[in-house]
């Protein structure tokens, strides 16, 4: 009983944590956990990057609110303009336009994640940088918002 208790307890934690955060601070992995593009308009860098054009319609979009909010979340309280919809693995990097890598991104979010996108785009296409390894560190930032910075200067240095 006493394992049950507990585990219930647990439940409602995890299940009440996103509460205290009207917004996420990254993308959650069960909703968002990030796709490539499998219908390409284009093939980009060295490596032969399937491209896809930007193409989320107001649906999807607005489905991504709805999905963060049912967690817990209250960005469809918030301002609209504080937002954007992010494709967590940015379509210059070969990610896809479906559901699974979109998310709400907040603005004091994306003001630290944005720059960290085209350093590494860049590098891929100077063939310095491997997708597999550009998409490892937009993962990596944008879990750890704290370790951008750092992640931006390893990514310039190559």
């Amino acid at each position: 009983m006493k394992q049950l208790i507990a585990l219930a307890f647990v439940s409602l934690i995890s299940l009440t944590s996103h509460a205290m955060d009207s917004f996420p601070k990254g993308p959650d992995a069960s909703l968002t956990p990030g796709t490539l593009c499998t219908s390409p308009d284009s093939y980009r860098y060295p490596e032969h990057i399937p491209y896809c054009s930007r193409n989320v319609d107001t649906d999807t979009k607005k489905g991504r609110f709805i999905a963060y909010d049912q967690i817990g979340y209250r960005t469809m309280s918030m301002p609209r303009g504080d937002f954007k919809i992010d494709h967590y693995i940015p379509l210059c990097m070969g990610g896809g336009n479906d559901a699974a890598n979109l998310w709400p991104q907040h603005k004091s979010v994306y003001a630290i994640t944005d720059p960290l996108e085209p350093a590494l785009c860049e590098k891929m296409a100077e063939g310095k940088l491997k997708q597999a390894d550009a998409v490892a560190l937009i993962k990596q930032g944008k879990a750890n918002l704290d370790q951008v910075p750092a992640i931006i200067a390893r990514v310039n240095a190559l």
